[in-house]
């Protein structure tokens, strides 16, 4: 997403996805997992929001095509043409990702037309609304200050010193946006109703992570930085479904609402799940872990053009 906002020609956009070359592949993997560990374990859940989200799914898996091929094409491509276009592609891409994703989020935590089958029949309004547009500009903006802040990590010199100023003018936006956000959820859910004091906990958790990470960014402070806005997208997941606890779905026939007891597999496929998750979860941190921290070296955009260049001459 970073490299419209940052870079000003294809060499500095190649090198920002040169950065991510590497983890991108195993990053939407867990994307995969993640919805075949949700069709398992919570099976009605999974019938319930894909039947009736089913557009802005279908869109997010578009963009995760896009995106995923744009990293290969755009290296390959033979064309400068054909370069810049895979390099929108990618663009797009990361952009709509978070942003589609954000109206999901917000969408799963709002009351839906909802059978007592739990056949979900959703208009235009019930996808896009006010908490739903907010929630889409509040994860791409935090995805987008956490690739600044990668990108900062990983390269030396100009592309750096650009992310680190880029993500420092662009955190005052993030202010007004958390509290149209408070307001929408006050206004359309009932998390304050339910939930009160952990609403309000990890609400003051997001802002207290914002301001952590634009004091680290403006004090070059790169590890900080980046791990204040990883913690920020922990509470945001969190406040999601600590917020819907112990529904899965609100229908608007509150009869209708989907449990978490309702939705969950048999016992017997809980504690398979459970068995190979305590078992593989472990072997997989640890290979994605080292992997980051193998590959964490710097790169200048001057060492990439020299790599290039080599690429080209054979």
């Amino acid at each position: 997403m970073a490299t419209r906002f940052l870079c000003y020609n294809d060499t500095e956009r190649g090198l920002v996805l040169r950065t991510i070359g590497a983890h991108w592949n195993g990053n939407e993997v867990f994307l995969v997992t993640a919805g075949g560990a949700m069709f398992a374990s919570i099976p009605l859940w999974y019938a319930s929001l894909f039947s009736g989200f089913y557009i802005v799914l279908f869109l997010i898996l578009i963009a995760l095509i896009f995106r995923g091929v744009s990293f290969e094409f755009s290296e390959n491509a033979e064309t400068k043409q054909g370069k810049n276009r895979w390099m929108w592609a990618n663009f797009f891409g990361s952009l709509f990702l978070p942003f589609l994703f954000g109206i999901l989020f917000m969408d799963m935590i709002q009351p839906v037309p909802m059978d007592s089958q739990g056949n979900i029949f959703a208009s235009f309004w019930n996808v896009i609304n006010p908490l739903s547009l907010l929630g889409g500009i509040a994860l791409t903006a935090i995805c987008l200050y956490q690739g600044l802040h990668y990108i900062s990590l990983h390269t030396t010199g100009l592309i750096e010193y650009k992310s680190e100023r880029l993500a420092d003018n662009l955190y005052w936006a993030a202010y007004p946006v958390e509290v149209l956000l408070v307001v929408a959820l006050y206004f359309q859910t009932n998390f304050f109703e339910r939930h009160l004091y952990s609403t309000l906990i990890l609400l003051v958790l997001i802002v207290a992570m914002t301001v952590w990470g634009q004091i680290a960014s403006a004090k070059d402070h790169e590890w900080q930085a980046y791990f204040a806005s990883s913690l920020s997208l922990v509470f945001i997941v969190m406040l999601v479904f600590v917020g819907l606890f112990p529904y899965v779905l609100i229908a608007e026939n509150p009869a209708h609402s989907i449990l978490i007891t309702q939705a969950s597999s048999t016992p017997y496929t809980l504690t398979a799940m459970t068995i190979a998750l305590v078992i593989l979860l472990p072997i997989m941190l640890a290979y994605f872990i080292w992997s980051y921290i193998y590959l964490s070296g710097r790169i200048s955009l001057q060492e990439y053009e020299k790599m290039e260049k080599q690429d080209e001459s054979y």
